[in-house]
């Protein structure tokens, strides 16, 4: 377990906030206002009485005033809630690139924005199905270690067991999304019954960018296989192709499920820190924005 690149993470996630999402869980003892009218102690504002409401409701003092049956309605009580769902599968730790520290770094810093926001948090990992991470609510020093060794494909995953979501939460999927899998497939098993689904594809750079051209050793992550290629312009041509049309049909068919995909390159944000894009689609802000 990276615990450095955890804690990286988690230091800049600190500066950032999740925004509350428009579909909330509702609950009798949330730690949050809502913008939805409910049932909590705080005034939000009045509404012409309509046949059925509840008389406790009625503002006997505005009707004095007016002479006309007011009722009031008061912030709903929420208790937001984030889950991440990690791919820990062998491919997000490449050798000879940053991306197994990326990971980590991503991790700590969902965590860490949760903690700011007062939102509850969750991670599971793709091993033995989506299991949930032990003591993944607490903060990451607490955590159960892990690593980023799994053989399963989140597909494969997804498919023995799936994540103990929370109804109407902020959900995040972190994977390169370069796994065998049709979009179609993962993307409802994730976004389901949520009111925010973000799907982070992290890359290394040599995922987005290989090199020019030259031979070219590829080792299989998940079983050791080797590869001899030469890589000419043409391939790398067709490769790149070939990743930015996987990318599209992941954002279409988010896209249909109300959700978001967004590329991060592993070592562009080790370096800056930044998730801008996040904060574009606005379930970020930064902590000066409350």
């Amino acid at each position: 377990m990276d615990f450095e690149n955890l804690m990286y993470g988690y230091r800049l996630g600190s500066q950032a906030m999740f925004t509350e999402p428009r579909q909330t869980t509702r609950g009798m003892m949330g730690n949050m206002l809502s913008r939805s009218s409910g049932s909590s102690l705080e005034f939000m504002e009045h509404r012409e009485y309509l046949p059925g409401d509840d008389l406790r409701r009625i503002d006997w003092n505005a009707y004095a005033r007016s002479d006309r049956l007011a009722v009031k309605l008061f912030r709903e009580e929420v208790n937001p809630h984030v889950d991440l769902l990690l791919d820990i599968s062998r491919s997000m730790n490449l050798a000879g690139t940053k991306k197994g520290e990326a990971t980590y770094a991503l991790t700590g810093f969902f965590a860490s924005a949760a903690a700011e926001s007062r939102f509850s948090f969750r991670v599971f990992v793709t091993e033995n199905g989506c299991r949930t991470l032990e003591r993944s609510h607490l903060l990451p020093m607490d955590w159960e270690p892990f690593d980023l060794t799994s053989t399963n494909s989140p597909k494969d995953a997804l498919l023995q067991m799936q994540p103990d979501w929370k109804p109407h939460g902020i959900r995040i999927f972190v994977s390169d999304f370069l796994f065998m899998a049709d979009p179609a497939f993962i993307v409802p098993q994730i976004a389901g019954d949520a009111a925010v689904t973000i799907f982070v594809q992290l890359l290394a750079e040599s995922d987005a960018e290989p090199p020019q051209q030259g031979n070219l050793r590829l080792t299989d992550c998940e079983n050791g296989e080797q590869l001899e290629l030469y890589l000419d312009l043409l391939t790398r041509e067709q490769y790149k192709q070939n990743l930015a049309r996987h990318q599209e049909n992941y954002h279409l068919t988010a896209r249909r499920y109300g959700a978001s995909l967004m590329t991060v390159i592993a070592e562009h944000f080790l370096e800056t820190g930044r998730l801008d894009e996040l904060f574009h689609l606005e379930l970020l802000k930064g902590k000066g924005n409350l």
